[in-house]
């Protein structure tokens, strides 16, 4: 009967891991389509194997010690006086001193290697200013003078070069596939550089909970051949609309599921209106738009 019960647990364990193996495929940290991705897909890798010199073998342990030394196995050893083992003192504790070196070691060199503060080399990068609000996304392109709600384009092999803030309480930016995630806070300025090594769709949304409609801030990221990203620029001048102040008051009344909308023109430094309108004041006391703000503010414009 013993011998069924270890069976049986085996079982589960082998049911356990394959449904854990299986859902990795849909795991998209593991899954990246960019520089930034791959490297930080292989730090987690690599963390993980460290970790799991301790894991396996305290798993095994906890599995094995039951059974070898139960009262009812009578080929155990029995040492009643047994204290205890300098060797195997030594061993519990360099080797976990080793792992912890060696994850020290990587944790401070890929975090300055993988500063997102640090551009890609490569060609000149699309420049996008990333504006958090309840609850979209506002991604404006300066060098073009369009914006957009919702929706992220850029051409595939060409660095993303983002500035990111919030017009409202602190978000997180993240397009998991393409890495490294990115707090947005008002008042402040955030860097990230990404890079999507081929075309694809890939998803981005908030990470930091942010009231009622958090869970529906999400954007698609698609990432497109150079000549596909000249027809969808040429696309948005043809818009009607104008992201002026009176359509930025509009867009900052909170809204879930707030539909792609497109820009074919932006006032005037909009994204650094918006950050200034909240260092001049404090939260508490931003009950107008940032560009009304900007307007009473000596000195912002």
């Amino acid at each position: 009967m013993r011998r069924k019960g270890y069976f049986v647990l085996a079982g589960l364990a082998s049911v356990c891991v394959a449904a854990l193996l299986g859902g990795c495929a849909q795991v998209v940290l593991l899954d990246p389509k960019g520089p930034i991705g791959i490297a930080e897909r292989n730090l987690i890798l690599e963390a993980l194997g460290l970790m799991m010199i301790v894991v396996i073998p305290v798993i095994v342990m906890a599995l094995w010690f039951p059974r070898k030394y139960s009262a009812s196995n009578t080929k155990a050893d029995y040492a009643p006086k047994w204290s205890g083992s300098r060797r195997l003192e030594i061993l519990i504790w360099l080797v976990p001193l080793a792992i912890t070196t060696v994850l020290g070691y990587l944790a401070w060199s890929r975090s300055h290697q993988l500063d997102p503060y640090r551009p890609i080399q490569g060609a000149a990068p699309v420049r996008v200013q990333v504006v958090a609000m309840n609850w979209k996304w506002l991604f404006i392109y300066p060098d073009q003078n369009i914006a957009v709600v919702n929706r992220l384009v850029f051409p595939s092999g060409v660095p993303l070069s983002f500035k990111i803030t919030s017009d409202t309480v602190v978000n997180s930016f993240f397009i998991p596939q393409l890495g490294s995630q990115m707090y947005a806070m008002a008042g402040m300025v955030g860097r990230l550089h990404l890079l999507a090594d081929k075309p694809g769709l890939y998803y981005g949304q908030s990470q930091q909970f942010s009231g009622n409609g958090y869970a529906y801030m999400r954007f698609h990221a698609r990432a497109v051949s150079a000549e596909q990203f000249r027809e969808w620029l040429q696309k948005v001048k043809r818009s009607p609309n104008k992201l002026d102040s009176a359509m930025f008051a509009q867009l900052e009344k909170p809204s879930v599921q707030n539909p792609v909308a497109y820009f074919s023109s932006v006032r005037q430094n909009l994204f650094d209106t918006i950050v200034e309108s909240f260092a001049t004041m404090s939260p508490a006391a931003k009950t107008v738009s940032p560009l009304e703000t900007a307007k009473r503010t000596p000195g912002v414009h």
